[in-house]
């Protein structure tokens, strides 16, 4: 079944991509990111779905007049007891979304769905604002409405720090809230019966994007780079605290500091 899914959605994926510059035009071109991030665990809107392994994450984007798709995966090299049952690729997502600038503020719409390997398959709809000024603040609405019904907020303020001529240092900060309406899959921690609402988690990353043009004259260079990162999640309020360590692999833990880096190619 899954692997009907994964076919099902890669072609949907494919005539996407390939329609886009039919309706849109010709006087812009599309393009496209390629990249894989090799990181020191999984962790998803402050649950732990990774421990003590390197997880592998390729991803391809392509874009055309606002309008994107794009696939994304997670591969776990090292099983976790507590979820060794599981395929090493745990999770396929697809997304389908639309961007548009009306000068202050960026906004996009768009769809996700989550090809679980460890839970049923769920689906979202997404809407982002961004105020184009300092901070670049950001809010995000999802809402899951296959199987785990569900609204998650985020808001994020970054700000990039100029280092050298292509260098610059990257920080962002995320902090989030979920209002749940399924006390099965997000149940209030002091209450089982009643849903999880209310301030979840924050997330602080550092990172740094390097063209490969730094160390090479090479014409390809230009269309590689890579990122370092480092990313500590922690929780912003006690029913975020006890949900997740509620749902930490083999322990308690509500604060995971974890890195790696992404290696990208565009054009």
């Amino acid at each position: 079944m899954k692997n009907k899914k994964l076919i099902t959605f890669t072609l949907i994926f494919t005539l996407f991509a390939g329609a886009v510059p039919a309706f849109s035009g010709e006087e812009e071109k599309p393009s496209a990111d390629l990249s894989v991030s090799l990181l020191s665990a999984y962790i998803w809107r402050g649950q732990q779905l990774s421990k003590n392994s390197l997880v592998i994450q390729p991803s391809a984007t392509f874009s055309y007049k606002g309008f994107s798709a794009n696939i994304w995966a997670n591969y776990d090299t090292d099983l976790y007891d507590d979820i060794e049952a599981l395929d090493n690729l745990t999770e396929t997502d697809y997304t389908l979304s639309y961007e548009h600038d009306f000068g202050m503020v960026s906004a996009s719409v768009g769809y996700i769905y989550y090809a679980l390997d460890q839970a049923l398959d769920s689906q979202e709809f997404y809407f982002s604002a961004t105020l184009n000024t300092f901070l670049s603040p950001t809010v995000t609405v999802y809402r899951e409405f296959a199987h785990y019904s569900s609204t998650y907020l985020t808001l994020e303020v970054s700000h990039s720090l100029q280092m050298a001529k292509d260098l610059s240092l990257d920080f962002s900060l995320l902090g989030s809230a979920l209002f749940s309406d399924d006390s099965g899959a997000y149940p209030d921690p002091d209450d089982p019966k009643d849903e999880f609402s209310g301030l979840h988690h924050g997330k602080a990353t550092i990172s740094m994007c390097i063209p490969f043009s730094v160390f090479s004259n090479a014409p390809a260079a230009k269309y590689f780079s890579i990122t370092p990162e480092v990313d500590w999640v922690f929780p912003l309020s006690g029913d975020g605290s006890k949900d997740m360590s509620h749902r930490a692999l083999g322990s308690t833990d509500n604060n995971f500091i974890y890195g790696g880096a992404t290696i990208s190619f565009s054009f």
